[in-house]
């Protein structure tokens, strides 16, 4: 990861305040993880928009899949990014162009730009980078520990 790592706190404080997330590279093959990480945060209430060039104008979680982020609604606080990290740059300049409401840059585990995320921290956004928001709802959350795996997060909840 580069910079310094989020805190457990920022990465709570996203996932609580984030409503509409946009997650560009998304597939409609469910044992892809894109597919699955976008079905998991619908599931929990997120509003998902599907955004894949090659799979525009199809449905998938109730929703038209878009070609790319000038064609989402502007209430989109949070771009979960799925693509190499060499294809961050485009993605996160277009995002800041035509998202109003743009609170969180979140770049799945394994990617990483820092050119984006300074243009986008300098804009004001917060980003994240080299993790996933599914993995990081359920270790802050508490789901993972209903598999056995240690959080090291501390609740009171049983």
């Amino acid at each position: 990861m580069t910079g310094d790592a989020p805190s457990p706190q920022m990465l709570r404080r996203i996932l609580q305040r984030s409503k509409v997330i946009a997650i560009v590279g998304i597939s409609t093959n469910p044992v892809r993880p894109s597919y699955f990480v976008g079905r998991y945060l619908s599931l929990k209430g997120y509003h998902v928009i599907p955004v894949n060039p090659g799979l525009a104008g199809q449905m998938l979680f109730g929703e038209r899949i878009r070609a790319d982020l000038t064609d989402c609604p502007p209430e989109v606080d949070m771009v979960d990014i799925f693509r190499r990290s060499e294809h961050v740059p485009p993605i996160v300049d277009q995002a800041l162009a035509a998202l109003p409401n743009l609170r969180t840059i979140w770049m799945q585990i394994g990617v990483r730009n820092p050119e984006a995320a300074a243009r986008a921290r300098a804009a004001g956004v917060d980003v994240i980078e080299d993790l996933c928001p599914k993995m990081e709802y359920q270790r802050l959350f508490g789901e993972l520990r209903m598999g056995g795996i240690n959080t090291g997060v501390i609740s009171s909840r049983l």
